[in-house]
Order: structure tokens, then C-alpha cells, then sequence
């Protein structure tokens, strides 16, 4: 089988015709106030000229539209709508056609609810597992990231609205994310970190692409021309807007010169106020600002055509595919002496908290309000008569508490098996912060060992969006990674436990066996305002692959209850030509065959490895793949389509991909440590050798040392890697408008200003004490927040003068202090 490419509806040309005809009518005042929202979620409108403001909104897995009490952090209800699994979930399918069926019902409901786009997917690369947003992107590899991604966008625009994906580029943590500059090497920045997108972008045309807060290499990427303009819009053929995340813009005269066309929210006009004074002044062409502008109108025209729409929204059916979804994405990891599925007819210990308040989303913009949440204990209530409860731990803190454990361990002494349903609780991980460890809560890790212990026939079910240690993995038999996986999480677990439906995800990121072994930890989560990625392309299975470090489940890991076999892999041709200009399209078909007693589904995993390679690279890396479901005992081709050009390195001395040419094998097998069959290919041909040498700039000394216990980058070899000396940071003094709360904390004036602003902005959002893991979350926000961004969120009310007199007081400048005091506001 091969699977087709799914359709994907760009904005029309006649969208855009009519968008350059509106543009002429535009007085300079208007064209400057559409380069921001008229609110938190609207694009304004010219009434005169019948231009209606349009909404987005979030939810890369459901809708989250709300009303008049809107943040972009999910603290005031939104809309009920379904609660599909998050992306960490969804990507674990390694399903195409499932995510353009999930696309197209969050573009169903946009259209139900008069939403232009919905801000999805994020698509970041997953470099370290403490990152509180993994829950919110698909993987360690860029090659699904992009290939999920883009069907996911192509779902969603067929139904006629538009998809953005978030967040461009290199946004990998959540500490500083709002200043943190990220230091990148050039062929690391374009094979990791902007592949996926491009992938995405080439293949889906998504509407809007959001960009990143973080700085790039000392440029903040929503005024980064290289990365909006050359490399985006010039290289990749991208042709929508490019919307800020939500308080990201820095300089917005820079940022329109750069490429940036949509800021949001509204900053209440002070920044469309620069961008007017700077084309009057010469400053900004007013070309710059039309093209800005011709975008921003695509946007609303296309928006203004949904009320024309009938959807015919059938949330009972949303429901129905988000079950699918999550038993889809659902990953056995282990199953040993083959406990599950567990027959109905046995007396089962249901235990953890989760079993009845479920941990099935994350926290933050994400934050989905369900149309209805299926849980555990109702599922295998309906399927199992003796089915005894006890509860574990607490759902939402998780402390410490030995009676919980004592009557969790009478259960299960009282049962042929136990399920125990542990995980991270949302305070643990959410938008805003960085998780501190890999750990479960204490009580969890406890609760584990205490009930396999008094029972050997555990069953771990895990809720959780990111890879956790498992110091109990080889006293449990039985562990089923149920990630957070939507509304109907409770009844895809129960349907994948009692064997109504069989596992078939697999990882889409390696579990390591401890933060330790993570390549990327030693410069994680960074220092003086920069966090360099002196790992380079080792990320990943890309890392403990080339290493040969042990893990604890390697990257495309997931067992079936059923078996498959592969054999007769064959590919189209064995030789292909190392000419970038017409790339080769290599089909690669391996027969598989479900040798099991249940029907069940297997994703096959292509993996390139260049042999006698003179280019630092990885061992192995993800080429292709692809999922088919087969009935017992019956067998079909699977057929991948790779083409020659993913075989290129970026060669930065030459600034431009090239293939070396060279004796390639193709791994073709279950997991990328799970090789079933490999094939041969020859790149180039002997004439080509010669002439086709990567310049010295790609050589192998220029990639991290490698050996089987650490990476080791010295200031030397990064600077080597970067093609210059890595900048130092900077220093936390003198203040500046991209200064934080936190460090102006420092002070005892801005401590007083940033505890009266944290507590101003919890107040406004109608915060109380029982809010923990939302109040945990705004507080790590607001205490992360540069001055200037306070400044755009109070949308009028805070002027940057006040700003830069608090600036001068806060830096003992008396003379600038008195300066700003008597000035007047922009």
C-alpha cells in the first residue's frame, strides 16, 4: 500500500485580487492599523470599506474560542468543544489519513464558530525532554514533525479556514522564551530545527505561520529578515501572513521591514502609531508596509466568507474520531509473559486518581473546554463486573500520603491484576514553565512499586505529555503510554486494556533512562540570556543511535498485540544521481505480514545510513515511513516514496544543500533498533566523486566529539560549528526594554514592581489559590516577561515613556529619569 497526499485549500486567487484592489482605497492611517489585531483574537476592520475583522483563535487539538474575558493562557472558559489528543499523542499514530481526518474536524468547527484560523500546530523539535510545551509538539525528528504537520493543516484548510504553524523558530524551552537567543549552527538550524517546517509549509501552503518569541542567533525572529524573508517566504515559496505570538513583536517597524505582518494582540495603537511616523518620516517604505498590508487583508477576506458556510457540525462523531485518534496513538512499551489484554472475566484493581479525574490535556493556550470526557473507571465498568477502585494519590498535587498507598495495596491484593494509572499532574508540566526533573511525583513512583509488589501482575498506565524515568520498569510487567490523549482517553485505554482494540503507536521521541543521558542537558536551559545548542544534530535517537547508549525505549518503539513479519524489501532502483537540480524518486516496498491471532496495525520505519561518509552526521536518520493495517495471517506490500534530495546534508560552506556522493543503506525495520531488512544505494557515480566533495566546511571535524558517555563541544569546536566565536551573553545589567520581571526583581524597586505586577495580572485574570497549576503558570509568564512586552499587553495604558523612565530610575540615570518624566507619551 502507499498512502495518498492529502489536499490542503490555499487562499484563492481571487481572494487575492481582491485584497490588492481594497489595498488602493486604503488611506496610510488604515493601512497601519491593520498591521496589528483590533483585540485579543479579531484583525481589524475598515468599516467604510465593508472589511469586517475576522477571529483566530487557539488550539492545535481543539478549538479554544472565547469570549469577551479573553487570554491567551486558557485561565477564562472557552467554548465546549472536542478535545482531541495533543500533539505528543496524535504523532504517536505516525497516521496520516487519521491526522487530515482530525484537521478537518477542527475545520469544521471553525467554520461552526466563525473562526478564520485556528493558531496549530506547533511543530517545535522536541530537543529536551524537560520542556513544559513537549506535550504541544510531535517529536524529536523532523521528518514526522513536518509530514504530521502538514496533514494536520491540510485537514483543517480543506474545510475552507486557515491553519498556522507555531512557532518559527527554535523555540524549545519555556524559560526566557520571551528573550532567550538561541544559538544555533547553520546546517543544525536547516536539517533540525526549520526542516519540519519547511516540509509542512511545501507541502500544506498553511495561511499563517507564527513566529517565534525567542531571538535566533542575536535577531528576534519576529523582525528576522533571513528567517521571514529569504529563507521562508524566498526559498520555501511561502505566500501567507506571518502573525506574531501573542506580545512577540520587539521592534515593529524592523519587524514589518522583516517580513512580519500581523502583530497580535492589539497593542491599542501605540505600535501601529510607529510604524505610520516611520513611513512618514522615510524611515519604512510604504512598499514594505503594502506588502504587510496585502497580507493582512488575504487573511480577512478569506475569513468573511465563513458565515456563507453550513458545516453541519455532528460532535457526536468528533467524539467518535477523537476515541480513534487516542487508541491509535496510544504506545505499548512493554508487555512481557503477554498480561494484556486482560480478560473481563478477572477481578481488576483500577488505581490512581487519573482513573476518575482524568489528566488528559495540557495547560496553557492549548487548553481545550470538552464537549464530554470519557474516564477509565466508567470504561471498564461497563466491560468488567468486578472491578474494585481506590484512588492512589491526589489527581492535582500528587503529595506524599502512605494511606493512600495502603488501601491501593489492599486492592490489589484482592485482585487477579492491577492497573495502576499514574502519570504528571498539570502543575508538573504546562505553557510557562519547564518541568525540574523527569520524575514521577513521589507518591506515584511509590504507589507503583508498592502495588506490583503486593500483586505481580501490574498494569502501568501512564498520563503524561513528555518521557519520565521508570525506576520500577523491570519489576511491572505491563506499561501502556497513554500520553495525554483527549476526551475519550478513558474509553480508548479501556478499549486497548480488555483487547476491543489492538496498540499500534509507536515513539516519536526516545525515553532515556535518565536526564543524564540526554545530549542536549549540559547547556539546557542556557545562561546570561542565550542557550547554545553546541549538541549540534545529534537530538535524539539521532544521538543515542550513533552513541550506542542504552535507553529506556528507543524511538519508534511501540508493541501490537499482534506480530508482523517483514520480508522481500526491494527498492525501484539501486543507483540514483547525486543532481540536486532533478532529484530521483526512490521507491522503497517491504512485504509485511501479521503473523498474530488479532487484526492490528504496523508502521513500517525507513532509515538512511551513509557508509564511509566524510561528513559529520548521524549514524542513522529517519528517511520515511508509513502505516498499514492487516488482518490475521494476511500479508500486503508497503510501498515508501523517498526522494533523492532527502539524502542532502546542508553544506555550509557552499550555503546550500549537497548530496555526497557515495554507498548508502537503507534500514527498513520496526523501530530504529528494531532492523528488519536493509537495502543498498548508490548515490553518484564514479566521475561524480571528484567533483561532488563536501567543502571543508562540512567535514567531520567540525561535529560535537562523540563518544559513548558525553558530548563534548569546546568553545574551539562550537566556534568552528557556528563559522564564528559563539557570543558571550549578555550581562543582566544595565536594564532594558527587553529586561524581565525576574531580573529587575533583583532590585528593590523592581522587586516591588514585579510582585504588584504578578499580582495585577493574576487579579485581572480572576485567579484565586485553588488555581494552582494556571496560577503556576502565569506566575513563571509574568516573572519571564520583558518590560516592553507589559507595555504591548496593557494595550495603551502603559506608554513606552514610562517604560524607559522606569528604566533610568531602575539604572540610577537621574538626568534620563528626569528626561522621560517631562516627555510626553508617543
Amino acid at each position: 500500500m502507499s498512502h495518498a497526499e492529502p489536499t490542503s485549500e490555499p487562499i484563492s486567487a481571487e481572494i487575492k485580487q481582491a485584497a490588492q484592489a481594497l489595498l488602493t482605497q486604503l488611506t496610510l492611517e488604515e493601512k497601519a492599523k491593520l498591521c496589528s489585531g483590533q483585540d485579543f483574537w479579531h484583525l481589524e476592520g475598515i468599516e467604510r470599506l465593508g472589511l469586517a475583522p475576522v477571529m483566530v483563535t487557539d488550539g492545535p487539538h481543539g478549538l479554544r474560542k472565547q469570549g469577551a474575558a479573553a487570554d491567551h493562557l486558557g485561565a477564562n472558559k472557552s467554548i465546549p468543544a472536542t478535545c482531541f489528543p495533543t500533539a505528543s499523542s496524535l504523532a504517536s499514530s505516525w497516521d496520516r489519513e487519521l491526522m487530515h481526518d482530525v484537521g478537518a474536524a477542527l475545520g469544521e468547527h471553525c467554520v461552526e464558530e466563525n473562526v478564520a484560523v485556528l493558531l496549530g500546530p506547533g511543530m517545535n523539535i522536541k530537543r529536551h525532554p524537560l520542556c513544559g510545551r513537549n506535550f504541544e509538539y510531535f517529536s524529536e525528528d523532523p521528518l514526522i514533525s513536518g509530514e504530521i504537520a502538514a496533514a494536520l493543516v491540510s485537514g483543517i484548510q480543506s474545510q475552507g479556514v486557515g491553519a498556522c504553524l507555531k512557532h518559527f523558530a527554535v523555540n524549545n524551552q519555556e524559560f526566557g522564551r520571551m528573550y532567550m537567543d538561541a544559538i544555533v549552527d547553520p546546517r543544525t538550524l536547516r536539517e533540525i530545527y526549520l526542516k519540519g517546517f519547511e516540509i509542512a509549509v511545501k507541502k500544506s501552503a498553511p495561511w499563517m505561520v507564527m513566529c517565534a518569541y525567542n531571538r535566533l542567533n542575536g535577531e528576534y525572529c519576529s523582525e528576522h529578515n533571513w528567517l521571514l524573508n529569504e529563507v521562508l517566504r524566498d526559498e520555501w515559496g511561502f505566500d501567507g501572513a506571518v502573525v506574531t505570538d501573542w506580545g512577540a513583536a520587539n521592534d515593529r517597524v524592523l519587524g514589518v521591514q522583516s517580513g512580519l505582518d500581523l502583530e497580535m494582540p492589539s497593542s491599542g495603537g501605540i505600535n501601529d502609531k510607529l510604524v505610520l511616523n516611520a513611513v512618514e518620516n522615510g524611515e519604512l517604505s510604504e512598499a514594505d508596509l503594502n506588502n504587510t498590508v496585502l497580507r493582512n487583508l488575504c487573511i480577512s477576506l478569506a475569513g468573511a466568507q465563513l458565515p456563507e458556510r453550513n458545516p453541519n457540525i455532528d460532535l457526536t462523531a468528533h467524539h467518535q474520531l477523537a476515541r480513534r485518534a487516542a487508541v491509535e496513538s496510544c504506545v505499548l512499551l512493554k508487555n512481557s509473559s503477554k498480561i494484556l489484554p486482560i480478560n473481563n472475566s478477572e477481578s481488576v484493581a483500577l488505581i490512581g486518581a487519573f482513573a476518575k479525574k482524568p489528566r488528559f490535556q495540557g495547560a496553557g493556550s492549548s487548553q481545550v473546554r470538552p464537549t464530554q470526557v470519557d474516564t477509565l473507571f466508567n470504561a471498564l465498568s461497563e466491560s468488567i463486573d468486578n472491578l474494585v477502585y481506590a484512588e492512589g494519590f491526589d489527581a492535582k498535587y500528587s503529595e506524599l500520603d502512605q494511606g493512600l498507598i495502603d488501601e491501593a495495596v489492599a486492592a490489589a491484593k484482592a485482585c487477579s491484576v492491577a492497573i495502576v494509572y499514574a502519570g504528571l499532574p498539570g502543575i508538573y508540566e504546562s505553557e510557562g514553565f519547564d518541568r525540574e526533573h523527569m520524575q514521577l511525583p513521589e507518591q506515584h513512583n511509590r504507589l507503583i512499586q508498592a502495588v506490583v509488589q503486593a500483586n505481580p501482575r501490574t498494569v502501568v498506565v501512564l498520563a503524561n505529555g513528555a518521557p519520565v524515568e521508570m525506576p520500577w520498569i523491570d519489576q511491572v510487567p505491563a506499561v501502556l503510554e497513554g500520553y495525554l490523549a483527549g476526551q475519550a482517553s478513558g474509553s480508548a485505554i479501556a478499549d486497548i486494556l480488555i483487547g476491543l482494540a489492538n496498540p499500534s503507536g509507536k515513539l516519536t521521541e526516545t525515553f532515556p533512562l535518565s536526564l543524564e543521558d540526554v545530549p542536549s542537558n549540559t547547556w539546557f536551559p542556557g545562561e546570561r540570556r542565550q542557550i547554545q545548542y553546541r549538541e549540534g544534530l545529534y537530538v535524539g535517537y539521532r544521538y543515542f543511535d550513533s552513541a550506542n547508549r542504552p535507553v529506556l525505549f528507543p524511538f519508534g518503539h511501540g508493541l501490537s498485540y499482534s506480530s508482523f513479519a517483514y520480508s522481500d524489501a526491494q527498492t525501484s532502483t539501486s543507483t540514483v544521481s547525486a543532481d540536486l537540480t532533478t532529484p530521483t524518486t526512490i521507491q522503497v516496498s517491504v512485504a509485511v505480514k501479521n503473523t498474530g491471532a488479532m487484526a492490528g496495525a504496523e508502521c513500517v520505519q525507513v532509515y538512511r545510513h551513509a557508509l564511509n561518509s566524510k561528513v559529520y552526521r548521524p549514524d542513522q536518520e529517519l528517511a520515511g515511513f508509513a502505516k498499514i493495517f492487516l488482518q490475521p495471517d494476511e500479508q500486503s506490500t508497503v510501498t515508501i516514496r523517498i526522494s533523492s534530495a532527502d539524502f542532502a546534508y546542508f553544506d555550509q560552506g557552499m550555503n546550500q544543500p549537497n548530496i555526497e556522493p557515495g554507498q548508502y543503506t537503507l534500514r527498513i525495520g520496526a523501530s530504529s533498533r528494531d532492523i528488519r531488512q536493509t537495502l543498498e544505494l548508490t548515490i553518484g557515480d564514479p566521475s561524480q566523486q571528484k567533483t561532488a566533495q563536501p567543502s571543508p566546511q562540512a567535514l567531520s571535524c567540525l561535529g560535537p566529539k562523540l563518544d559513548q558517555t558525553v558530548i563534548q563541544v569546546s568553545d574551539e569546536a562550537f566556534a568552528q560549528m557556528l563559522g564564528k566565536a559563539a557570543p558571550k551573553g549578555e550581562p543582566p545589567r544595565p536594564f532594558h526594554a527587553n529586561s524581565s520581571l525576574a531580573e529587575i526583581g533583583e532590585t528593590w524597586l523592581g522587586a516591588k514592581i514585579k510582585a504588584k505586577a504578578v499580582e495585577g495580572f493574576l487579579k485581572g485574570m480572576g485567579l484565586g489559590n485553588n488555581d494552582a497549576t494556571i496560577r503556576k503558570m502565569f506566575e513563571e509568564m509574568a516573572n519571564n516577561m520583558p518590560l516592553r512586552g507589559i507595555v504591548l499587553f496593557q494595550q495603551g495604558n502603559l506608554s513606552y515613556r514610562k517604560m524607559h523612565l522606569l528604566l533610568a530610575i531602575l539604572n540610577k540615570q537621574p538626568l534620563r529619569a528626569l528626561k522621560f518624566y517631562f516627555a510626553k507619551d508617543e
